[in-house]
C-alpha cells in the first residue's frame, strides 16, 4: 500500500500544497504506487518542490574539480571561473558578471575536514543529519583511511559517466547513525521500491560489470569495515547491502548544477537593444562551442540523490511532467509539461529527448537494461501494432556502443593490470 501523507509529504517545501495537489495510489503488483493529480493542473504549473531524503556529488565528477556544496550540491564556482576551467581559457572575462549568483564569501568550510559548503546554513545542516559520521578530520587525504579506501573502490569498479553512488548508500547510514529516532530514517527508506533478489543481481551487474560478483563483495567488505553499526546490521549483511544497492541504482535521480547555466538563463532574461543581444548570443554561442573543443559533453556538477514523493511517479515515453532543478541546488521542481486532469497520473521519462524519440524497440531496449521493466505507456500501446523495426541508423548506432562498451572493458582490464 501507498505510504502515509505525513512520510510522503514531508521533504515538500510546501507540504500542504503538495498534499492537495497529488496523492499516492497503490496500482498494481507489477507497477506498484503511482502518483495521481487530485485537482486539475496546467500547463507549467509547479506540482511540487522537494528536497532529497539524501543526496551526493559523483565522486569522478568531484575529483574532476567540478566543486559543489557538500550538503545542497550548489555549484560553487563563479560563472566565470567555471567558464575559463571548461573552456581552457584561463583570461576570459564574461560579460554582465552582475547575474552571477554565486556567493564566495558565504562559503565556509567544514573546520576539520575542510570539505566545502556555499553557506553556514548548509554546513550545520550536515552536520546536524550525517558529516559527523562521515567526517575525515585531518584523514580527509589520508589513502588508508577506510572511507577514503571505499571510495577508491567505487572509483575503480564504476567509471563516469556515473549513474549511482556509493556516498548516497553510507550517507544513508549515517543519517541513522546520527539520529536518535533510528526507526523514522529506517521508515523513510522503507517507502522506496524494493525488488526480488534476481533483479537486484541483475542491477549490480549493469552498474559493476561482468565481474560484478566479486566486485560487490570486496565493496561490501569495505562499505562494512568503514560505516558498521550494529543498529544497522540487516544493511551490512551481504543481502542486505545487495538490497541497498539497487535502492539507489534503481531509485537514485541525477542532479545536475552550473552557475556558468544559470548566468547564461540570466542573460537570455535581459532586456537589450537588438544589436547588444546578437553580440551576447554570439559570445554565448562561441563559448559552448570553445567548452565542447575542450571538455565535451560534462558541463555540470553531477550526483544522485534519493525523493521519497518523485520516486512514485512512473515512467512514460510521452510524460506529462517533468523534474529539474532550476534553484542550482539539490531542489527538484516537477512541473507540468501539459494540462493534467483530476485522477490523472501523473508521469516522468526516464529517458532523455533523444532517446525518447527513437523506435520503440530501442526504448525498450534501454527500459529493461537500466530498469528492468517493459514499458506499457500511452505512445508503447499505440505502436504495438505498426511495424517496430529498428531503422538501419539506430542498428548501427547500437553496433557503436557495443563496440564501445567492449573497448571500455579492454581499457578498464588494462587499468587493472596497471
Amino acid at each position: 500500500m501507498a505510504a502515509p501523507v505525513d512520510d510522503m509529504f514531508s521533504l515538500c517545501v510546501d507540504p500542504g500544497k503538495a498534499a492537495g495537489g497529488v496523492e499516492v495510489r497503490f496500482i498494481d503488483n507489477v507497477k506498484g504506487k503511482g502518483l495521481f493529480a487530485r485537482r486539475s493542473i496546467k500547463k507549467g504549473d509547479s506540482i511540487f518542490i522537494e528536497r532529497p531524503l539524501v543526496s551526493s556529488q559523483f565522486l569522478w565528477n568531484s575529483l574532476y574539480k567540478y566543486k559543489a556544496c557538500e550538503f545542497c550540491l550548489r555549484a560553487l564556482e563563479t560563472a566565470e571561473d567555471n567558464a575559463r576551467r571548461l573552456s581552457g581559457i584561463p583570461g576570459l572575462s564574461l560579460p554582465h558578471p552582475e547575474l552571477c549568483r554565486v556567493r564566495p564569501e558565504l562559503h565556509q568550510a567544514c573546520p576539520q575536514c575542510q570539505v566545502m559548503y556555499c553557506s553556514s546554513e548548509c554546513r550545520q545542516a550536515a552536520a546536524g543529519q550525517y558529516h559527523r559520521v562521515l567526517c575525515l578530520g585531518s584523514s580527509q587525504e589520508d589513502p588508508d583511511h577506510p572511507l577514503n579506501k571505499m571510495k577508491e573502490a567505487w572509483r575503480s569498479l564504476h567509471y563516469p559517466p556515473e549513474t549511482s553512488s556509493i556516498m548516497l548508500m553510507a550517507r544513508m547510514v549515517a543519517l541513522v547513525k546520527q539520529d536518535k529516532d533510528k526507526a523514522h530514517w529506517q521508515k523513510l527508506f522503507s517507502h522506496f521500491c524494493s525488488r526480488t533478489a534476481n533483479e537486484e543481481e541483475e542491477i549490480a551487474h549493469k552498474l559493476l560489470g561482468e565481474k560484478f560478483r566479486g566486485q560487490l563483495a570486496s565493496l561490501h567488505g569495505l562499505f562494512r569495515t568503514a560505516l558498521y553499526d550494529e543498529h544497522l546490521s540487516r544493511w551490512f549483511s551481504p543481502e542486505g547491502f545487495r538490497s541497498l544497492f539497487a535502492l539507489v541504482g534503481t531509485n537514485g535521480q541525477g542532479i545536475g548544477t552550473s552557475s556558468l547555466s544559470q548566468w547564461v538563463h540570466g542573460c537570455d532574461a535581459l532586456e537589450l537593444p537588438a544589436q547588444q543581444r546578437e553580440q551576447l548570443d554570439s559570445f554565448i554561442d562561441q563559448l559552448y562551442k570553445d567548452i565542447e573543443k575542450e571538455t565535451g559533453d560534462f558541463l555540470n556538477c553531477e550526483g544522485s540523490g534519493l525523493f521519497l514523493l518523485q520516486s512514485s511517479c512512473n515512467h512514460s515515453c510521452s510524460p506529462n511532467a517533468e523534474a529539474s532543478f532550476p534553484d542550482n541546488n539539490f531542489l527538484l521542481h516537477l512541473r507540468a509539461l501539459g494540462d493534467i486532469h483530476p485522477g490523472e497520473e501523473i508521469c516522468i521519462s526516464y529517458l532523455d529527448c533523444c532517446q525518447r524519440d527513437r523506435s520503440r524497440h530501442s526504448r525498450h531496449k534501454t527500459l529493461r537494461e537500466n530498469y528492468l521493466f517493459v514499458c506499457s505507456c500511452p505512445k508503447c500501446v499505440s505502436q504495438m501494432d505498426e511495424l517496430d523495426v529498428t531503422s538501419e541508423e539506430e542498428e548501427e548506432e547500437e553496433e557503436g556502443e557495443a563496440e564501445g562498451e567492449a573497448e571500455g572493458d579492454e581499457i578498464e582490464d588494462e587499468m587493472t593490470d596497471v
